[in-house]
């Protein structure tokens, strides 16, 4: 019973850890969150509320991010036919 008093705070705070890893990964390296980034990076540029040069800065950000994301994907791929 004491055990339980004394983990139970810190198995609240792993859980909070892991969703919140969770949401920055989501947020990070989610493809579908990237390309509608993406889009609206684009539509931004051409309604000309961004400069070109800001546009072609958090443009090649998203495509870095979109290509660890793809790679993340490829050998989450790999994986899971390896079982």
């Amino acid at each position: 019973m004491l055990h339980k008093l004394v983990t139970a705070p810190m198995n609240v705070v792993v859980k909070v850890g892991e969703k919140v890893k969770e949401e920055v990964d989501k947020e990070l390296y989610d493809l579908n969150t990237i390309q509608q980034k993406l889009i609206q990076l684009q539509m931004m540029y051409e309604l000309e509320e961004i400069p070109e040069e800001v546009f072609k800065e958090k443009e090649e950000i998203l495509l870095q991010r979109y290509e660890i994301a793809k790679l993340r994907e490829l050998q989450q791929w790999e994986e899971m036919t390896k079982k």
